[in-house]
């Protein structure tokens, strides 16, 4: 049963990095903060919303580090791909924890823990008010998450893309550090570009700008952040045209 709440979205992605996953520790799971995630998506799911995530895996292993390292970058990324399933399968737990109905769809074939990547299927799961959840990135090595899920919400013709984050919106530079950091209400793609704003990847900010998908920016850790935006309320930066 869904509430007569009103939402300005009626399908959306929703790209959250791995560490958001860590909580306070400095590497893996922290189950309770999957949790907290997982009730905020309940509570937009509630509102009629169809909702799809790409998760990343730079809490288990990163890719470019691994290249870094010394490591083969082919190999290092399809090793981040595998941690970004991981960190799948965890969410999926806990939001059928919580009583909803999960998939998680991968871009590699593994076939005994998650479905392979078949469009119709995968929007057949969401207007079904399945939540998807889009794992392994493209399955392409050299490919982020970011453009993973700008990839996906772009095939499941989502209204926008809600990238969780850290703080409150984008800053011209890391409001953590500087005191004088100016927050953006909203800002464009190629404004995003220019000044390397750090709010995706240039190759993510590349699609959504020609797909006309707009980037909503906002601080996972509010509770209740994420849905308020979609009841017009919350502080957030929207990358737009």
């Amino acid at each position: 049963m869904t509430t007569e709440t009103p939402r300005q979205y009626g399908r959306v992605m929703l790209k959250i990095s791995g560490e958001a996953l860590m909580g306070d520790q400095g590497y893996g799971l922290h189950p309770p903060t999957v949790a907290r995630i997982a009730s905020e998506v309940e509570a937009v799911q509630a509102m009629g919303v169809e909702v799809c995530m790409v998760i990343g895996g730079g809490n288990i292993f990163r890719g470019l580090q691994g290249s870094a390292q010394g490591m083969e970058r082919t190999t290092a990324d399809y090793m981040g791909m595998l941690a970004t399933v991981m960190n799948a399968l965890a969410m999926q737990s806990a939001l059928e924890g919580r009583g909803l109905h999960c998939r998680v769809i991968s871009a590699i074939r593994m076939d005994e823990v998650c479905e392979p990547y078949i469009r119709r299927r995968a929007i057949r799961h969401l207007e079904k008010k399945r939540i998807v959840i889009f794992a392994a990135g493209t399955g392409n090595p050299y490919f982020t998450t970011d453009t993973a899920a700008t990839l996906r919400a772009s095939e499941m013709t989502c209204e926008a893309i809600f990238k969780g984050t850290k703080v409150d919106g984008v800053y011209d530079k890391d409001p953590n550090k500087f005191s004088d950091a100016k927050r953006y209400d909203t800002v464009s793609y190629d404004e995003a570009l220019q000044k390397h704003l750090g709010v995706m990847d240039a190759s993510a900010i590349a699609l959504a700008r020609d797909n006309k998908l707009p980037i909503i920016v906002f601080s996972l850790d509010a509770p209740g952040g994420f849905r308020s935006i979609l009841e017009g309320r919350g502080i957030y930066t929207r990358v737009h045209h």
